[in-house]
């Protein structure tokens, strides 16, 4: 068993922190003593290792507690999620790091803002998130995908890859015309019946994480030819209003 103060100096955080940590009842002491001094024992301290790797990745003091307090938390699999994380944010780090040598030693003017492109790590960290939710949208994404098929699942998102080639196809109009708000009502529509509901909010979150690049941006490009994720996004977004 470790002290509050022990547990501050072995963390290098404060005990403030901590403290506070119990009174939100993202991490409880394992005993508090009769003088009141709180102990934390090992899995308490592992715990802990939880809650400070979703902190140096940017996490909601909130969002961690509800991952991390989830009945049947995988904590091998958010270690695996974590490391990936981190990762890109080494690889983003090291780019800015780069750019700003390249400026320092050779004045360099190009007006380039790639190494400030955050998309891939805000891409696979939602992903993460909705993993690891407790909304109600993954509680309902979980049991309407309850013993689908790898093929069912693949013939869906052929489906819905279908309705960004029909976006592909009008991608060179007006995003606020009939056919592309119709368009717009059917992706929701669809990700509705198959997967959750889909509401405006969500809806408009979705639009924002297709036109980011990565992943998403790619496998809509390549359906519906390029600039069809930003149309489609930009379509999804008059729609929501």
């Amino acid at each position: 068993m470790m002290t509050v103060h022990e547990v501050s100096r072995l963390t290098g955080g404060s005990i403030r922190a901590l403290q506070y940590y119990d009174r939100i009842g993202l991490l409880l002491p394992d005993k508090v003593t009769e003088a009141g001094y709180r102990l934390y024992d090992a899995p308490s301290l592992e715990k802990l290792q939880q809650i400070l790797l979703f902190r140096e990745l940017e996490f909601p003091l909130k969002e961690i507690g509800q991952i991390v307090n989830r009945p049947g938390f995988d904590k091998n699999k958010a270690l695996s999620q974590q490391i990936e994380l981190l990762t890109l944010k080494k690889e983003h780090i090291e780019g800015l790091i780069s750019l700003a040598r390249r400026i320092q030693s050779k004045g360099e003017k190009t007006m380039s803002f790639d190494a400030f492109d955050t998309a891939k790590l805000d891409e696979y960290a939602a992903k993460a998130k909705a993993s690891w939710g407790e909304t109600t949208a993954y509680k309902e994404f979980e049991k309407k995908t309850e013993g689908r098929s790898k093929e069912e699942d693949a013939s869906l998102a052929g489906q819905m890859m279908g309705i960004f080639r029909e976006f592909g196809a009008v991608k060179d109009g007006d995003p606020a015309s009939e056919e592309a708000q119709a368009l717009a009502g059917k992706l929701q529509d669809f990700i509705t019946e198959h997967y959750y509901t889909c509401t405006k909010e969500i809806f408009s979150g979705l639009g924002k994480m297709y036109a980011a690049g990565g992943e998403f941006t790619e496998n809509i490009d390549k359906a519906g030819g390029r600039g069809t994720a930003a149309f489609a996004a930009a379509a999804i977004e008059i729609f929501c209003r």
